[in-house]
């Protein structure tokens, strides 16, 4: 018997950012249901939980670690990018001359896995020789002692 009204005044409370205490029985079955919610909604990749969950380690690995000496916002482009075609164009080779960039975009969209793929390619290459992660040297900055990639979505 959940009451709307009342989870939608505890939902716009807690948006304002007020500490919210429950105070009654409806109150408490609502904080049960934002709690059930929360559990599943971790999950859901770019949801508000996903990301608190990815804070909360970010935060666990600086406490582990201490502060990180860099941060680095990598974007691989993968509309102009040869690997990234070749991706997109199944079951062909790679020719000589790259298409115009509106072709590569609509070979993109219209095999959004390649892009994907791409994506990993250039990130795990990245680690391995920028970062020395897996290699038999050390990266570029000396050794790495640890790493943590998130996606912004």
């Amino acid at each position: 018997n959940l009451d709307p009204d009342v989870l939608q005044n505890l939902a716009t409370r807690l948006k304002n950012g007020e500490k919210v205490t429950p105070q009654t029985n409806t109150e408490n079955l609502c904080f049960s249901v934002i709690h059930d919610v929360d559990i599943i909604a971790h999950c859901i990749a770019g949801s508000n939980t996903s990301k608190k969950y990815s804070r909360n380690e970010i935060w666990s690995l600086i406490a582990y670690r201490g502060a990180p000496n860099w941060f680095i916002t990598f974007t691989p482009g993968d509309i102009s990018h040869p690997i990234s075609l070749y991706y997109a164009m199944t079951k062909q080779k790679i020719p000589i001359s790259v298409p115009m960039k509106d072709e590569c975009r609509k070979l993109l969209i219209q095999n959004p896995v390649a892009g994907a793929q791409f994506f990993h390619f250039a990130v795990n290459l990245f680690l391995h020789h920028t970062l020395g992660v897996n290699s038999d040297h050390l990266g570029v900055y000396s050794k790495t002692e640890s790493y943590y990639g998130t996606i912004e979505q």
